[in-house]
Parts: structure tokens; C-alpha cells; sequence
């Protein structure tokens, strides 16, 4: 259990519906041991393809002798909401998956999705779509959804503007490389719904601030913490609380922190270390 409160209080009430826990137990021994009896005696078999995809559907196909029925996009995790865009300042600062930030890439920043996710962006103002790789955590903005880089930005005609209203579709990992008759790829289905995710209840610049937020938070909800992000130019400290383990459950607790009025909170995943 993670964000229940420490002690009781008057909106305990929104708490106790909420179901954000985080396992201490195993499954018995028994059960592996059958699951792994079972898989051993199936290893050898080649399996066998899946039977035609249904109307709407991708083709299956093959990877590392496995065979995968990708989903119409639509079934995938999509989102609407602004995108904005990151350039220069950022431009040769570490990314949250350890990579340099190149503004000339093809790539984003998003709160929640998988790093190494590919998606599809389409700007609702004009109708213009591109792909990106997911490598960066942001923006921690409430209400955008995606930061992209400068050439993404530039592709869907951001950059003038600074935002734009996009709808955001999941494709998966990267499985093989684009080629003549196979845009985009193949990509490899992904749980975009499972993680580590917390809640991001405020950024300072100024560590005290953050401290005091921090021990105000921790006298009522679990895993009170906070994280520093330095931009190269100056230092941010993140007020953040809880931990799920579910999409819908940092959701949950998200409506629960409006409530309790912190009106700027929202989920993002914590890729721990």
C-alpha cells in the first residue's frame, strides 16, 4: 500500500477507495514449479502460426521463433492533448534513458509511456502525422501530453506555434528497420499500463521550498520524496508522493491529490534505477 495516509483524516474517505499496493509476497514455490515443468515440456515445439488476422488487423509475424498478432492501432494506448516541443537549451543534456538529447532526432518526451515506445503523432490542426521514439521523461506540464524534438516539432509545424493539439498512438518497440513497402516498421506489442508510477505534486528551484512541501506531504501520504533534475543551466527539485504499480491505480491517485488541492499534480512514471 502506498499512498494510503499515515493517519486519519477527513478526506480519508477518497483514500480508502483507491487500490495502489505493492506486493511483498511471491507465489508459492509449488506453482513455479509446475509453470516451469510445463514450459519445459513445450520449449522444443516450433510454434505454430497464428490463424489469419481478423478484418482491420495487421499481419502477424515472426520474431526469435515467436509469432506476434499485432492490434489495430486503435486498441493500443492513445491520448489527446497539446503537445509542445524542446530544443537547443536542452540540446546535448542526458535524456532519461541515458542517451544525449539530439533536438535533430526523431524523438520525445512523455510522462508515462515506456521508454524505447514508438508512436504515432498527429497534429489535429492540420492534420499532419509523423513517428517518434520515446526517450525523454516530460513535459511536467498538467495538461501536455508530449514534448517532441525540434525536427519532430518541425515535421508536424509546431515549432511556430510553440503547441498544438495532437492525438498520440502507441505502436510499440521497434523490431525491424524501416524499408521501401514497410513504413514505420514493425514494432513489437508493449504493456503501456505497467510500471513503476508516482505523482508529481510540484517543482521549485529552490530546495527548501521543496523540503517544506515534502514534510507536509509525508505527514499524511506514503513515499513522500523528492527527485532533482539539473537542465545543465539550473537545478529543479520534484515534490512527488505514492507509488503504483498500474496506470489506472497513479490515475486514481491523481484525482485524489486534485481534490486534496493540488490542482497542477499529475502521474509520471519513475523509471527507478
Amino acid at each position: 500500500m502506498n499512498y494510503i495516509p499515515k493517519k486519519s483524516n477527513p478526506h480519508s474517505h477518497h483514500l480508502s477507495s483507491l487500490k495502489c499496493y505493492i506486493s511483498r509476497y511471491r507465489r508459492p514455490a509449488v506453482v513455479w514449479v509446475l509453470l516451469l515443468t510445463l514450459g519445459y515440456g513445450c520449449a522444443t515445439v516450433e510454434p505454430p502460426p497464428p490463424p489469419p488476422a481478423p478484418t482491420g488487423y495487421p499481419k502477424p509475424y515472426k520474431v526469435l521463433g515467436k509469432w506476434y498478432q499485432p492490434l489495430p492501432h486503435a486498441k493500443y494506448f492513445s491520448q489527446r492533448g497539446i503537445a509542445s516541443w524542446y530544443g537547443e537549451d536542452f540540446h546535448g543534456k542526458k535524456t532519461s534513458n541515458g542517451e544525449i538529447y539530439d533536438m535533430h532526432a526523431m524523438t520525445a518526451a512523455h510522462k508515462t509511456l515506456p521508454l524505447g515506445t514508438y508512436v504515432q503523432v498527429t497534429n489535429l490542426s492540420n492534420n499532419r502525422v509523423t513517428q517518434v521514439r520515446i526517450n525523454d521523461r516530460g513535459p511536467f506540464v498538467r495538461g501536455r501530453i508530449i514534448d517532441l524534438s525540434y525536427s519532430a516539432a518541425r515535421t508536424l509545424e509546431v515549432v511556430g506555434p510553440g503547441t498544438a493539439p495532437v492525438e498520440v498512438v502507441a505502436l510499440g518497440t521497434r523490431v525491424t528497420p524501416e524499408s521501401a513497402g514497410k513504413p514505420g516498421g514493425m514494432y513489437l506489442p508493449v504493456d503501456y499500463y505497467s510500471g513503476n508510477f508516482t505523482i508529481q505534486v510540484g517543482a521549485f528551484r529552490d530546495r527548501n521550498n521543496a523540503e517544506r512541501l515534502k514534510n507536509k506531504l509525508d505527514q499524511k501520504f506514503k513515499n513522500a520524496h523528492i527527485t532533482v533534475y539539473d537542465t545543465g543551466k539550473e537545478t529543479f527539485y520534484r515534490v512527488r508522493v505514492g507509488l503504483c504499480t498500474t496506470l489506472q491505480q497513479a490515475d486514481e491517485y491523481e484525482a485524489v491529490m486534485i481534490k486534496e488541492g493540488f490542482k497542477d499534480a499529475f502521474a509520471v512514471a519513475e523509471d527507478l534505477k
